[in-house]
Parts: structure tokens; sequence; C-alpha cells
């Protein structure tokens, strides 16, 4: 353990991630990572978090390897469909009746990392959310009232898409909503940051 802790970055220039990370109570700048975020043939969904977040966390710990860099990144699939941030109201209507009655799977993966202490570790996260059967009523009124364009999946389960859903599974359900907190923690105390 060091002597100090290192200085914090968070990869990500998601707010929500931020949002997340603020309820450490430490001290951190946020920067963009600046990857290519392309699909890679035959990549399972599972396969694509694990490569963003550790070519993410890579990426910033590059420029600063003295600091402890956190970098997550999160894909969402059902069945054989991967689901985007949908950007626009009728695509967020298109994922939502795809989702509706269906169980999709969230893959959250998490780095951090710190070159100059030979630090690495990394964190795949599955949370399993069924959709209860909805109306296109519903939808439309879901999304005219909480516009998720930049959400996997169309929701958000720490707003009012909670009410969309029959049942979360989840380890941690800070990892939902796009960072695993309770992975995080005990990594950053791994690193001396006193957290709590």
């Amino acid at each position: 353990m060091p002597a100090l802790p290192p200085r914090l970055i968070l990869a990500s220039t998601s707010t929500y991630r931020r949002a997340l990370l603020e309820r450490l109570g430490l001290e951190f700048s946020s920067v963009p990572p600046g990857i290519e975020e392309s699909r890679v043939a035959q990549e399972c969904p599972r396969e694509r978090a694990v490569r963003l977040a550790q070519a993410k966390a890579a990426a910033v710990a590059a420029r600063e390897p003295q600091a402890a860099v956190i970098a997550s990144d999160q894909v969402a699939a059902v069945g054989a469909s991967t689901l985007e941030k949908p950007g626009e109201p009728a695509r967020a209507r298109e994922q939502l009746a795809l989702l509706a009655g269906a169980t999709a799977h969230f893959y959250t993966a998490c780095a951090v990392a710190c070159p100059a202490l030979g630090f690495a570790e990394l964190h795949l996260d599955t949370t399993i959310v069924r959709f209860r059967a909805l109306s296109a009523g519903e939808i439309d009124r879901y999304v005219a009232r909480e516009q998720p364009l930049d959400c996997a999946g169309a929701f958000k389960a720490e707003a009012l898409g909670i009410s969309l859903l029959e049942r979360i599974e989840s380890e941690d359900p800070t990892a939902l909503v796009g960072l695993p907190l309770i992975w995080v923690a005990a990594a950053l105390r791994r690193l001396g940051f006193a957290v709590p």
C-alpha cells in the first residue's frame, strides 16, 4: 500500500459515472479517454465491455502514469441484439418495444490502473433485468417524460424507468447505472484511499 494515495482520475465523460464516483467523497478529475469504441467482429457483449474498459484505462494511464485511473464500459444485450444508446426518441421506443416482456443482460466492466505502482485490476459485473410487458402507450409516455436517450436500453432504473421492470438481479445496484461502486471502493482501498 502506498504511503499516500495517488491522484484519482475517472476516464470518462459520463455524467452518470461522475455522479456515482462522487458518492465516495474523494477528490478526482474526469478526462475523456479518447479511444475508438467501434465493434469487433464476433465479439460478445461481455468481451466488448472488458476490452473497452481496459482500453479506456490504458489510454489515460499512459498519459498520467502516476495517477490512479478508473475506467468503465457497459454493454447491454437482449437475446442476440446489442443495445446502444438510442440517441433519439424513435430509437428509444424501438428498444423498449424489444425489451418489453424480455430479459436483458447488462455487462459492466471496470478497470483501475496505476502504472507507477504496478497496479492493474479488472472487474466484470453482470446485471440481469426483467422487463414487464409494456404497451405502446406506456412506452410513449415513459420516453416523453424521462428522455432516456443516452442510456443503453433506453431506461433509467435509478429514476422512473424502475416502473418498467419486474425484477433486477444484481450484486451491485450501482453497476447498472454505469460504475460498480462496491468493487471500485475496494480497489481504491487497496491503493491506499480512505473509503469511507
